[in-house]
């Protein structure tokens, strides 16, 4: 329980913004606004959580009592709404990815390094049992060399005609929905090294096929007429870090493979598997002791506390200490976009993207690689 008075505005009313809200309320914390252009989902998030609601966020984030905002709209209008919350004093949780467009999630990141309130990013599977029992066993591993990274549905577009499938307010398709996570678990397993160099292949195959079989009624309303599909259903790509090591991902809303949540991060001393979520870990080692074998381990984590859960855990928990994110921050969620960015111009190019930071020289660029500068 969080033994500070905080009250929290949520921006989004939807299933995300449920969620929040009672992750909110177990923790201790109070909902005390929330905002939605959508009135049905106003009036059913103040009939479950006895909050005022605004039609807009503007009148929430200078609500007197709101001390806190989770904004969990469409990517586009994530800048806008953090940025302004953060401009009124108030601390923010924003769901993934930071934004629609490596441009907007740059201003996003300057906002925050100059606010006064906190700001953390969405990024709930880091806190799952599985990767939770991953950060305690770190010694274990030796040097991380490769992770492979698998999010893939079989079947499993969200539909044409929602946000999810319209360029302009999710900025993207399969990749900015569930491959950001992939990323982001990459990444954070190895720590955040600096990468360097980036190729992929964004594709569109399915949303557009009148034919698209969708079993489990995925999509909803199938309609593959919609002018709104203009987003990728599945991507490929190779990460490579400075240091040598590397990242491989397979994202995918819809293909003709089986489905994987698969996550190896292989190490110099053992190695780890799991599904990303999950509650359990496998540890994959080799010995010598008495003759030459393989040993592996298997994890059970409790599943009492979601990674969403320990998330809003963390954030409130962060707001009442007053100090700076020690997870989830803006920087990650901004190199993350970064990889993202490139790998959309990787297969818009055919040419593998080079990732600079400020301080390297563009002349030290490998001159057949297009460029992507990093700047904060």
């Amino acid at each position: 329980m969080i033994e500070a008075d905080i009250g929290v505005g949520v921006v989004g009313l939807g299933g995300m913004g449920h969620l929040h809200a009672r992750s909110v309320e177990e923790f201790g914390a109070e909902v005390v606004a929330g905002a939605d252009l959508v009135e049905d989902q106003r009036e059913g998030f103040a009939a479950e959580f006895g909050a005022r609601t605004y039609e807009t966020h503007e009148g929430l984030v200078v609500d007197e009592d709101v001390d806190a905002v989770i904004v969990t709209t469409p990517n586009r209008f994530h800048e806008p709404i953090t940025i302004d919350a953060l401009e009124a004093g108030n601390h923010v949780l924003v769901e993934k990815p930071l934004a629609h467009t490596l441009e907007s999630a740059e201003r996003i990141a300057d906002a925050a390094a100059e606010a006064e309130g906190i700001c953390m990013v969405g990024f709930h599977n880091r806190h799952a049992a599985s990767m939770a029992m991953f950060d305690e066993q770190r010694d274990r591993f030796g040097e991380l060399t490769h992770v492979e990274a698998n999010y893939v549905r079989r079947r499993g577009v969200p539909g044409p005609g929602s946000w999810f499938t319209d360029a302009d307010l999710a900025g993207g398709g399969s990749l900015l929905d569930i491959g950001v996570h992939a990323i982001d678990l990459a990444l954070y397993a190895m720590d955040f090294p600096e990468v360097v160099e980036v190729s992929g292949v964004a594709r569109s195959t399915f949303g557009m096929d009148d034919d698209y079989a969708d079993p489990d009624g995925f999509g909803d309303a199938w309609d593959g007429t919609a002018e709104t599909y203009e987003v990728d259903d599945s991507v490929s790509a190779f990460v490579r870090c400075k240091d040598g090591r590397t990242i491989s991902l397979e994202a995918a809303w819809a293909t003709n493979r089986e489905p994987s949540m698969e996550f190896r991060v292989r190490g110099t001393d053992a190695g780890a598997q799991f599904d990303i979520g999950s509650t359990d870990m496998e540890i994959l080692e080799a010995g010598t002791a008495g003759c030459d074998h393989y040993a592996d381990v298997s994890l059970t984590g409790d599943a009492s506390l979601t990674g969403h859960q320990e998330q809003d855990a963390r954030f409130l928990e962060t707001v009442a200490a007053g100090v700076e994110p020690e997870t989830n921050t803006v920087e990650e969620a901004l190199t993350v976009q970064r990889v993202i960015d490139a790998i959309y111009r990787s297969s818009e190019t055919g040419r593998a993207q080079r990732i600079e930071t400020p301080e390297i020289a563009e002349s030290e660029a490998t001159p057949e690689l297009e460029t992507t500068q990093q700047s904060d």
